[in-house]
C-alpha cells in the first residue's frame, strides 16, 4: 500500500482513484500519522459485508451450538 500526504493527495485526487480502481489502495497521511485509506468501491463492499451486524448475529445464533438440557435433581439432601 502506498502512502500520500494529505497535501498531495488533494492535488491528485483523480490520480488517487484511478489507482484505487486499479486495485491499489493509498493511505493518505497526515502530520505523519495514517489518517484514511482511499480504496475502490468493490474492496469497500466486499470488506463491509465480511462483518455480519450485531443485530443479525444475536437473530442468527450458529448451528453447532450444543444445548444441554439442565439437571433438575437437587444437588444435596437439606434438612429442615
Amino acid at each position: 500500500m502506498d502512502e500520500m500526504q494529505l497535501r498531495a493527495a488533494k492535488a491528485q485526487l483523480s490520480h488517487v482513484i484511478d489507482r484505487a480502481v486499479a486495485g491499489e489502495a493509498v493511505a493518505i497521511t497526515r502530520n505523519g500519522r495514517r489518517e484514511a485509506v482511499v480504496l475502490s468501491w468493490e474492496a469497500y463492499d466486499r470488506l463491509a459485508k465480511a462483518v455480519p451486524s450485531f443485530g443479525w448475529l444475536l437473530t442468527h445464533p450458529p448451528a453447532s451450538i450444543d444445548l444441554y438440557e439442565r439437571d433438575t435433581s437437587p444437588a444435596r439432601d437439606i434438612e429442615l
